[in-house]
């Protein structure tokens, strides 16, 4: 009984996914406007100040790493 309960629930909840349409709509104003372009150099922005934190990070873990090492 927990199966069939339990099987229906799961078509009833995928009847919902037939009723988004596939269309991206802000995308598509974004791409028309060409605004979509200051969005992906706003992300690419961000990514490459988190790989240059991250590599100076670990420039310095490696430096006190290497400090730690010589005391010893």
């Amino acid at each position: 009984m927990k199966k069939i309960i339990f099987a229906l629930m799961l078509l009833l909840s995928s009847v919902q996914l037939f009723a988004q349409s596939n269309d991206v709509e802000m995308a598509d104003a974004l791409r028309s406007d060409g605004k979509i372009y200051v969005v992906v150099i706003c992300i690419v922005i961000i990514l490459v100040g988190l790989l240059i934190y991250l590599f100076s990070l670990d420039k310095r873990l490696k430096k006190i790493e290497k400090k730690s090492s010589d005391k010893n």
